[in-house]
């Protein structure tokens, strides 16, 4: 059966790499390339990417910046071995992680805590007031990604299992499109999208309140474990670049706000308000015990993804949840917290 899934997944992989978008300017032949997958939520790592300071940082590689749509497409392009780096959400990390996929990566990093900037969007017109009210309705999140994971959350909170509703597996853009054909009732995704639902639409929920509740999400960076144990101080300019774009968003957030609106082809304005909506640590916080940890010592976070496999096994997403060591073991401590602090 683990074969059969890998050999599945490799296939798609096929598939989802060929829609992937790819900005890689100034690639130079000879130099080796360092592959980064990315997504269009608002974080620190579009920072790192519109300011090409790991391409100032590491004159020696092309630096190839691939985007995905989602945390299952990130994992299925780290199976195909077509990665190095990528940012994706804790359930998809979780997933990935797991059996059968047991992709060999490790977290290295944490973008951000989701927080307003996540969350279950009912249509004005659907007449849902109520997460309760939501049974029989059609509600659309993308399948294996952070945002699939609250909205189960949120449902089992409020007496719902996924059976209750019609769940429709799209990627944001197209639920973006579902919604404006009023194809589905509500959504559970994230921002830039989000912020398009809300202007026809109310929130039930988001994940800073799921947090509160005990069912935190976050935005990981994760490096293949090949990669990392070939080339250890790659992966910390890649930390370092990582912890500036978190110091730029705390102490200058227009400059910030600025190159990820670049990215994701939104005004300076309405990008700082979206940034707003997220929690991003600083990078003492993300080399603390609640999240990263020390050299060998890894810390909590460890435990955030095996509670996010154990409720993924739970609802029958994942055949049964992978115990902590093996989420210890998959937390890259490696020169932490001196990395950070540099």
């Amino acid at each position: 059966m683990r074969l059969k899934a890998v050999f599945a997944a490799l296939s798609v992989a096929t598939l989802a790499l060929t829609g992937c978008s790819v900005d890689q300017p100034g690639q130079e032949a000879g130099k080796p390339t360092i592959r980064i997958g990315y997504q269009t939520f608002p974080s620190g790592d579009l920072i790192v990417k519109n300011s090409r300071w790991l391409e100032e940082a590491l004159p020696d590689y092309n630096i190839k910046w691939t985007k995905f749509d989602s945390g299952a497409d990130v994992n299925t392009a780290f199976i195909a071995k077509e990665l190095d780096f990528g940012a994706l959400g804790s359930s998809p990390v979780a997933r990935g992680l797991s059996a059968p996929l047991n992709i060999a990566y490790s977290v290295a990093f944490v973008l951000d805590v989701a927080g307003d900037n996540d969350a279950l969007v009912a249509r004005n017109d659907s007449g849902v007031e109520t997460i309760a009210q939501l049974k029989g309705k059609r509600v659309a999140t993308p399948f294996a990604s952070t945002a699939h994971y609250s909205l189960l959350a949120a449902l089992s909170q409020n007496g719902l299992s996924p059976s209750d509703v019609q769940l429709v597996d799209l990627q944001p853009q197209a639920i973006l499109a579902a919604w404006d054909r009023g194809d589905i009732d509500a959504a559970y995704t994230w921002l830039p999208t989000l912020d398009d639902l809300r202007k026809s639409g109310k929130d039930l929920i988001t994940s800073r309140q799921l947090a509160k509740d005990g069912k935190p999400t976050l935005d990981l960076g994760v490096v293949s474990d090949e990669f990392a144990a070939a080339h250890p101080e790659v992966v910390d300019t890649w930390r370092r670049q990582e912890a500036r774009a978190l110091t730029l968003i705390h102490d200058d957030p227009a400059a910030a706000a600025k190159a990820v609106a670049a990215e994701i082809g939104l005004s300076p304005g309405q990008t700082e308000g979206q940034i707003e909506q997220g929690v991003f640590l600083t990078p003492e916080e993300v080399a603390s015990a609640e999240w990263l940890g020390a050299e060998g010592k890894p810390g909590n976070i460890a435990n955030n993804l095996q509670s996010a496999s154990q409720f993924l096994a739970d609802q029958k997403q994942i055949p049964s949840a992978a115990p902590l060591q093996t989420f210890q073991d998959a937390i890259y401590t490696k020169g932490l917290p001196g990395v950070l602090s540099q």
